[in-house]
Parts: C-alpha cells; structure tokens; sequence
C-alpha cells in the first residue's frame, strides 16, 4: 500500500502563484456579508487553511511553479487558462509539455459563456471545463438549466467538467452545491463526464452511490490535504471506485506542495490503486495520450 515515486503525477487543480493573489477572489465579494470576508481575509477560507503558502516575490512565477513540481514527482498539471490571463497563456505556450488548460464555465454570461468556452478550445485547446457554482454572481445550482447549454456543449467538445460540489468554504450560501442535484444533470446528460471537485462534504456517502449509478461521475481531491480525504472515498477507491478517484492538489490557493505530500503516503490506497490514482485516470478521462 505504499504510494510509488516514480509514476509522474498529474495534478488536476493547480495554479500559477501570482502577487496579486488575493485579488484572485473579488469575484465572489459581491456574496459575501460577514465581517471578516468583507474586511479581514485575503483568502476568503482563512478560518479553514491555516497554513496557506506564502510563495512571496518570484521574478519568474511561472519557473518558480515548474520547479515546485519537479520538487514532488508533477509531470503535468491542469491549469485555468484564459482570453485574458496572460501568464497563463505565456506559460501554456512555452509548456504545453507540462501545463494542461482548463476553461472556466460561467452559466450567468448565456451563450456568450458557452461561445467563450469554444473560443478557448479552439485556441487554447482546453481539455476541460470548471465550474463553481456557488461563487457564481449570482449564484447558480448545479441542476439549474443556466448550466445545461454549458453540459451540452462539454457533451458535443466530449470534455469533462469539474464542478465544486458539497458546502463551499467561503461564507456563501451551500444550496447550490447540494450533490443531490448532480443526480439530474448525469440523467439528463449520460454522456457529459462530470468530476466532483472540492470533496462534497457532508454528502460523500451520496457521492460515491452516485458515482456507482452514473459510468460518468468522478471525484478529484482539490482543496482535501490528503490526512483529510474522506473515508468513503478511500473505501470507494479501494473496492468499485479506483477507476473514478482522481488526484487533484489544490497549490497555490490553500495547500501547499510540501503540505499535500508530506501527507500523501499516509493514504491507505490499495498498491493497484495508486497509478490510477495519481496519473492513470487522468491520462483516460482527459485523453492526454491522444
């Protein structure tokens, strides 16, 4: 049950650090209401991470990120890419090699969020899509049919979204992320490939019945240092589920690296189900090998 060195993981939730990272959340500030969200945190789940990394001044992030990989066995990592994000862009270009792009969904934008997310994969070649739909302004439940033009057209693209499911940590609303409500869109759409982001607490019972239910409903492990992976999930992988569990970091918004592998081979995962785990599933659902 040891977790193997040499497998070259694939990370499916990582970012580039950037100085102005608390900036990165205005998104949501319209949502927020409580005092310390509004006054205090730069990262609006403080109160939860209490060892957020501090990546401080890097004259070339991108480098900085790359070695930081190499430091912990990353072969590739998926990373958010945009029209507008420069360093993004910058970093796909010189290392397609390393870096796998991801779009972001938007179900408030209509069809100028799906044309966005076209325009993405021509250019960019996304291989995915992600969704946040409790930090959507204003906010958007996973069933709701704002999403269905984004499912189909993931469907018709045969990409998988990733979409935050269970209580989201900033101080927002949770109704939009109830996992029950994944149970239509999988109905409505069996071939859209759907991967559970963000651990789905409290329902990760539900999660994996779901997940037996539906061919196409996976689990990533963003934003869960590995001590926390719930055991559920653990016991899913160890039996039906190790073709559906699939690793996912959550560096640099609240864990660090050191953090998630430092507490890695703890995990009790079968020997069989490490590669998979780690790089296997990914390489199959995102068709990396294609």
């Amino acid at each position: 049950m040891a977790m193997p060195r040499d497998v070259g993981i694939i990370d499916l939730m990582l970012g580039i650090p950037s100085p102005n990272q608390p900036a990165s959340y205005d998104f949501m500030r319209p949502l927020f209401r409580d005092e310390e969200s509004l006054r205090q945190f730069d990262f609006p789940v403080e109160y939860m991470f209490k060892d957020v990394p501090r990546t401080g001044h890097q004259d070339d992030y991108i480098k900085y990120t790359l070695d930081q990989m190499d430091a912990h066995g990353i072969e590739r990592a998926m990373i958010g890419v945009s029209e507008e994000d420069e360093t993004s862009k910058r970093a796909l270009k010189m290392h397609r090699d390393r870096f796998i792009p991801s779009s972001h969904a938007d179900p408030n934008r209509g069809m100028e969020g799906v044309r966005r997310i076209v325009r993405e994969y021509e250019e960019f070649g996304i291989v995915a899509v992600g969704a946040f739909p409790c930090g959507c302004v204003p906010q958007v439940p996973i069933n709701d049919k704002a999403f269905y033009p984004i499912y189909a057209k993931c469907v018709e693209l045969d990409i998988p979204i990733f979409c935050c499911a269970g209580v989201p940590g900033p101080r927002i609303p949770m109704y939009p992320q109830k996992v029950e409500h994944v149970d239509e869109v999988c109905w409505f759409f069996p071939e859209l490939k759907f991967v559970f982001r963000h651990g789905c607490e409290p329902w990760t019972d539900l999660a994996v019945k779901l997940m037996l239910k539906w061919p196409n409903l996976y689990y990533s492990t963003s934003a869960f240092a590995p001590k926390y992976y719930p055991q559920a999930i653990i016991d899913y992988a160890n039996t039906r589920g190790a073709d559906k569990i699939l690793y996912a970091g959550y560096f640099p918004m609240g864990l660090s690296l050191e953090r998630i592998f430092r507490d890695m081979p703890k995990v009790p995962f079968a020997d069989e189900v490490w590669p998979k785990f780690l790089r296997e599933n990914a390489i199959r659902l995102l068709k990396l090998d294609e």
